[in-house]
């Protein structure tokens, strides 16, 4: 199902920073398991603020997503853009980014969107990112569009997953 990629029936029963940001019309879930700390998952996961690990002639104007953890990455702030149109409204250092789609350009086309990015300790040397996020549809002649978003972001974060794993999972065999 698009809805849910990854994710188990104890994640999506917890609470998440992203709830209560919006009136969301759907709840999108992924999670996938790392064979790296929670730390190093993490900081991986604030390499989104520099790019969003996706398709990146698709989502980064062609441009390659940083295969190196970039300095000063991990010194986070609200308000600080990530993947070029969220901007980050909540963060726990080591354990959750969470952000809000700010461009207006892809509210219209993909509605109110809040997304809670974790690393989850699994045990000394494996975590766990586990991604939630809110959707309340676009309105207005976009809103014929909003059924294709979860099929849509499905094939995208699992993308940006897997990269993420495995750039987190080499930076330990390549320090």
């Amino acid at each position: 199902m698009a809805t849910t990629w990854g994710s188990t029936p104890e994640e999506r029963a917890r609470r998440f920073p992203c709830d209560g940001l919006i009136e969301a019309d759907d709840e999108l879930w992924r999670a996938i398991d790392v064979a790296a700390p929670a730390a190093t998952t993490f900081r991986w996961l604030c390499q989104l603020r520099a790019a969003p690990y996706s398709y990146d002639w698709i989502d980064n104007w062609g441009r390659r997503s940083p295969r190196q953890l970039t300095d000063g990455l991990d010194q986070l702030a609200v308000g600080q853009r990530a993947m070029t149109i969220f901007r980050l409204v909540a963060f726990e250092p080591g354990r959750h980014l969470t952000m809000r789609l700010v461009d207006p350009g892809g509210r219209r086309a993909f509605g109110d969107v809040a997304v809670t990015y974790e690393a989850v300790s699994t045990g000394p040397s494996t975590s766990r990112i586990v991604v939630k996020m809110l959707v309340r549809r676009p309105r207005g002649p976009f809103r014929l569009l909003a059924p294709l978003l979860p099929a849509g972001d499905l094939i995208m974060m699992r993308k940006q997953l897997r990269n993420l794993k495995a750039l987190a999972e080499a930076s330990l065999r390549n320090p």
